[in-house]
């Protein structure tokens, strides 16, 4: 007896169902976890997962911090570059800041859990507190030397023409001292909490300083990656902490600089990216060579 065509129709589409969810809910994914226990696929497939006298202390991928209890550098180890992913290198929080080139103005409110701080205050408190662990200078253009971003409101007569009548360091409170003590003539003021400058007419201007053009604090040393799991720094972060590790684990610095060497990759396929060096390799090498004191 031939079935209605309704009938038939629908058969037709639960087979359809049936063999796509074997196909593709059964048969790739088995078929893509056996690929990747073939041999030179199986460790980064397993996430290259690193393990000490039985005990995975991290992974070759998965970037982490290497700071205390309180959240401080540990200063015998290499340090990453900052992380946005959660409370850093979450992985099942991986983003970005979201914040870009023009977020230059911290949110004061009345509230402190309501502030926030703008992406330049973020990379100028960032250098200076790296500039101080390695004992560099830790100044960049744009950023006052108690590390936020150097930034007034002015307010002129006319808007954004005439004589300028009042200026505010949107980035600074009380107890802090203005980083310029006036602006063409006007006595800078410090910002108060829950006001908006912005909003009222203030002319956004950062102000460059006299920092070096070069800061001596590398960029992935003060900025996040997009992913916020990054494991590797640059070359020229692992040089400015070379030092520093060496002096608080009593080695030669020329053998330390020598353990970087050693963990620096080069570009990818000889041209792709930049070289870099995978902070947990370097410091689980470095708990090997030389033990801290």
């Amino acid at each position: 007896m031939r079935l209605p065509t309704w009938i038939a129709q629908h058969l037709a589409a639960l087979r359809a169902v049936l063999v796509f969810t074997v196909l593709l809910g059964l048969v790739y994914p088995l078929a893509l976890v056996a690929l990747g226990q073939l041999p030179g696929l199986n460790h980064k497939a397993d996430g290259s997962l690193i393990t000490v006298g039985g005990t995975t202390v991290g992974s070759a991928l998965i970037g982490q911090s290497f700071t205390d209890a309180d959240g401080n550098p540990v200063a015998r180890y290499f340090q990453s570059r900052p992380s946005a992913a959660g409370d850093g290198y979450d992985p099942t929080s991986t983003s970005a800041s979201n914040l870009g080139p023009e977020s230059v103005v911290d949110t004061i409110a009345t509230d402190p859990e309501e502030s926030s701080e703008s992406l330049l205050t973020q990379v100028c408190g960032r250098s200076k507190a790296v500039g101080e662990l390695n004992g560099v200078d830790g100044r960049r253009p744009f950023c006052t030397d108690d590390g936020v971003g150097a930034v007034l409101a002015v307010f002129r007569a006319d808007g954004l023409t005439g004589t300028v009548t009042r200026v505010v360091s949107v980035n600074q409170t009380a107890p802090a001292t203005p980083f310029v003590s006036s602006y063409q003539g006007v006595t800078v003021e410090l910002a108060k909490p829950g006001e908006d400058y912005v909003a009222a007419g203030g002319v956004v201007t950062p102000i460059r300083g006299d920092a070096p053009a070069d800061p001596a604090v590398p960029a992935d040393a003060v900025t996040a990656s997009a992913s916020g799991l990054d494991p590797q720094i640059s070359p020229a972060y692992a040089e400015l902490q070379v030092n520093r590790v060496a002096r608080e684990r009593g080695a030669d610095p020329a053998a330390v600089r020598k353990l970087v060497r050693e963990h620096t990759d080069g570009r990818s396929l000889g041209f792709m990216g930049e070289p870099s060096v995978n902070v947990l390799e370097l410091n689980l090498a470095l708990d090997k060579q030389f033990a801290a004191r």
